[in-house]
Formats: structure tokens, sequence, C-alpha cells
């Protein structure tokens, strides 16, 4: 696993380790930096509750999200915004479908309301979207239970997390290797666990293509 090289990766490391250790076991450069578009995109999102506190400024925080995605999908990104013109490219050359970030956004919207975790939009869609970048299309449906298993542990339900494991291996069976490192984090059920561990956990998960 090697370091962090630039600051979209040093932006993913910090709001979403479990991921950006994942992205470590892509061999590819190029590959590993699609996944850090999406993930970084991820990120953006995640921060806002951070930074501000009421639901209404969080909300027009998102709806500008949501704008930006036109420009993100006609090919015509915010310049200077890093995390758009990276995604925009992604979108581009692997000619992503907009429908899972725009069920992303809504749901974070609906959170920032209090409506409970929306788990299909939150980790389903997102480990569609990268077993496509590194894998291509075809494969959504063999991670639909993956997503779910991370989703579980996201939220602390933990026993439900393992509980639905045997489920999502069996679904895995057929998935291509090459896109294995877009679903080895739903394998660190445990968010508590210290970063040496979860490093051993993805690579012995991936060793053997089980969450």
């Amino acid at each position: 696993m090697t370091q962090t090289a630039s600051p979209l990766e040093a932006q993913v490391r910090e709001a979403d380790l479990d991921r950006w250790l994942s992205s470590r076991l892509v061999s590819d450069p190029h590959a590993r930096a699609d996944l850090i578009a999406l993930y970084a995109f991820e990120a953006e999102l995640m921060a806002i509750p951070t930074r501000v506190t009421q639901p209404l400024l969080a909300e027009m925080r998102y709806t500008w999200w949501a704008e930006q995605m036109d420009g993100v999908f006609a090919g015509i990104p915010r310049k200077g915004h890093p995390v758009l013109e990276a995604l925009t490219d992604l979108v581009a050359r692997h000619r992503l479908d907009r429908a899972p970030f725009d069920r992303l956004i809504e749901a974070h919207i609906g959170r920032v309301h209090g409506q409970p975790h929306d788990l299909d939009a939150f980790y389903v869609g997102p480990m569609q979207i990268a077993v496509h970048v590194l894998a291509g299309p075809g494969h959504a449906d063999k991670v639909v239970e993956a997503g779910r298993v991370r989703g579980l542990g996201q939220v602390g339900r933990v026993d439900e997390a393992k509980a639905a494991r045997a489920g999502a291996n069996l679904a895995l069976k057929t998935l291509p290797p090459a896109a294995f490192p877009g679903v080895a984090s739903a394998a660190l059920i445990h968010q508590d666990a210290p970063e040496p561990v979860k490093r051993l956990r993805l690579l012995w998960a991936t060793l053997r293509g089980r969450v």
C-alpha cells in the first residue's frame, strides 16, 4: 500500500480511511486515481454537516452540488474545483449513469432533516459505481449485498452486517478480481479497529475474494 500522493487522496484518507485503504489494493495508478476521484466527491458531501449546523443551510449546500451535476454530466465542470474536474473526467471516460449520484445527494439531504439512512443510496450505489470504474459495466447486481453489509457496519448494526456476509460473498463469487478493491471495505465491519488491523483484514479479504 502506497502513501498518500495527491490532495484528493489526502482528503479521502481523512474522510474515509476504510475506502482509502481499500484503494491502495488497486495496482494500476490510473484506476486508483479514478476511485479516489469518486471517493473525494463523497467526502465533500460527508463534510457538509460538519461545516454547517442548520439543516436548511446544509440543504442549500447539497442543492449546489446537485446543480453541479449538470456540468459534470455535460462535460463542463466548474473550473478550478479539483473534485468536480476529476469527477467530470471520470464520468466521461467510464460513461457513468447520473442516477446514483443524484440519489446520494438526495439521501444526504434527507439525513440532515432527520430521515433514516438510505443504505442503498449511501453505500450500494457508490459501490456499484466503484466496481464499474474498476471492471466495467455488468457487475452491479453482484455487489448489492456487499454494499448493504458495508452500510450496516457503518451505522453500527454489526450483528446484521455479520449475518448478511454469507449472501454477499455468494454474490461476489463471479465478481472479477480487479473489481474487488471497490467492495473490500465491506470487510471492515468494526469501525473502531486500529489501522494496522484494517490493513490486514483488507489484504486477507482480497486474497480470498470475500468480505
